[in-house]
């Protein structure tokens, strides 16, 4: 059987390798969140099966919901440019499709179970999470998810997620509880309405769940809000009025301000009669579609710069947070037990005394027992005394031990740096002395460790930046001088 950390250690290099084909840039900074690793391993907060390269995204996602019938599905396969997801009027689909990149030009569909088991992709062990608020649910993840690879270079390097509808699903509590697992992971939120049907109505469960929860959140930017569909207007030269309808829906819901976009698909679309009519509709969708490309464009870029930035909110985390706690925690151990070991033992001392002096055993202030004096009964005063030693030591490791238990319980066990509740039982271990002031594992080395990565994590930061400047002015160069 595989110990921990070697399974660990196989998920790390299984993940290098897939990003070394999908998105290399990556692969230098696994090793950066390994160096962490190694000090919070020291330190107690990772147990040897943990790592904190397996709790974050590698893979950008961009998540796709809405409504049914908004042309969800249809807007996926017109960007992967294959007919992938099935489409239609009604329901195809009621469960979320986690899209990847297929390296072998084949497309596949896997069950949920491909996703739950494996610790590369953001939906691992999710069915803990539907247990947890659908009790029973948990063990059917394949009713919930399923998993498609496929041979688009627009899936190279990033995840997209087609949702079910939210207006007709039964088993309501679960599809929402991975609904806002999606959002939190998700780098890019598009949220599908549909022009046919833009009266509040039809889509109050979608103004509920994630118009409300995006205003809530500090990363609210990453919410794009979509009328689809729209040319079913074209006929009747209403855009405006539908736009207005749409958007006023959303203001009500709380939404003052967003991201709003207006499209339709070119390949479904039945163009107006009126020419005049149907270019305003055309521009205005192509001007929106663009925006919405550039976008979901940038989503790989923007992960790399949140990968390693939260890389370095764990360096500083564990320096600045974790280990100043396990410092106060272990001063407060240590008040603790010194004044427990002052009363306890000063309280056995002071009834020793009495209870001796009561059987007769002074004679003025010289302990005279009656085995005699040590000269007369030696063996039985070393015996007297390892008694009285052994007996002090056994009680103040039970004080430790109590009081160590009662720190310990009110200290947390899932902060982003770790399990602070077993560093500290580690650093109270009864071989470490309690006048230690640093936790296990914290030292000049461990110092050092954090330092360099924080370093190279500048340095990493400034070449994303000359790489991805040089890219944008080679778009720029070449927009501005096409080729003839």
């Amino acid at each position: 059987m595989i110990n921990p950390g070697k399974r660990i250690e196989q998920r790390i290099s299984r993940l290098q390798e897939q990003l070394s084909r999908e998105n290399p840039i990556l692969v230098e900074v696994v090793s950066f969140y390994q160096q962490l690793d190694k000090v919070a391993k020291r330190l107690g907060l990772l147990s040897p099966a943990e790592s904190y390269a397996t709790q974050i995204s590698w893979w950008p996602m961009v998540s796709v919901l809405g409504t049914f019938s908004a042309g969800k599905s249809s807007f996926i396969n017109s960007y992967l440019g294959m007919e992938l997801q099935r489409s239609g009027n009604q329901a195809v689909d009621d469960r979320f499709t986690v899209i990847t990149y297929s390296p072998d030009g084949k497309t596949e569909t896997l069950p949920g179970l491909a996703l739950d088991g494996d610790p590369r992709f953001p939906f691992y062990q999710i069915s803990e999470e539907i247990e947890r608020v659908a009790p029973g649910e948990g063990s059917k993840v394949n009713n919930y998810l399923q998993m498609k690879v496929a041979p688009s270079e627009k899936l190279r390097g990033r995840i997209l997620i087609d949702s079910p509808g939210f207006d007709a699903d039964a088993q309501r509590k679960a599809v929402l509880r991975i609904t806002d697992h999606i959002i939190e992971l998700s780098d890019l939120v598009l949220v599908f309405f549909d022009a046919r049907h833009p009266e509040p109505g039809a889509m109050q469960d979608t103004l509920e769940h994630l118009v409300k929860g995006a205003q809530r959140r500090n990363d609210n930017n990453k919410f794009l809000f979509i009328l689809n569909q729209i040319d079913t207007a074209a006929r009747e030269d209403n855009l405006e009025d539908i736009v207005s309808s749409w958007q006023k829906a959303l203001a009500q819901a709380g939404l003052a301000s967003g991201n709003f976009y207006v499209i339709y698909n070119e390949r479904l679309a039945i163009p107006a009669e009126n020419e005049q009519v149907w270019q305003r509709f055309v521009e205005k969708r192509n001007t929106d579609y663009k925006r919405i490309m550039d976008r979901i464009g940038g989503v790989n870029t923007e992960r790399v710069y949140r990968i390693t930035g939260n890389m370095e909110s764990i360096a500083n985390h564990l320096e600045q947070q974790a280990v100043p706690s396990l410092q106060m925690s272990l001063q407060s151990w240590r008040k603790k037990v010194l004044l427990w070991d002052g009363i306890i033992l000063g309280g056995l001392l002071v009834g020793g005394v009495a209870l001796t002096a009561w059987l007769g055993y002074w004679n003025g202030i010289i302990f005279n027992p009656p085995w005699g004096d040590i000269g007369s009964s030696p063996i039985a005063w070393m015996l007297f005394i390892t008694i009285l030693v052994v007996g002090a030591i056994v009680i103040h490791f039970t004080i430790r031990s109590k009081v160590a238990k009662s720190i310990a319980a009110k200290l947390p066990t899932r902060e982003i740096y770790g399990n602070l509740q077993r560093a500290f039982q580690l650093s109270t271990k009864p071989w470490r002395s309690i006048f230690l002031y640093n936790p296990r594992g914290w030292g000049y080395r461990a110092r050092r460790s954090i330092e360099s990565v924080r370093e190279a994590t500048d340095h990493f930061v400034q070449s994303l930046n000359d790489v991805f400047t040089k890219a944008k002015l080679a778009d720029q160069t070449t927009n501005t001088n096409p080729k003839p």
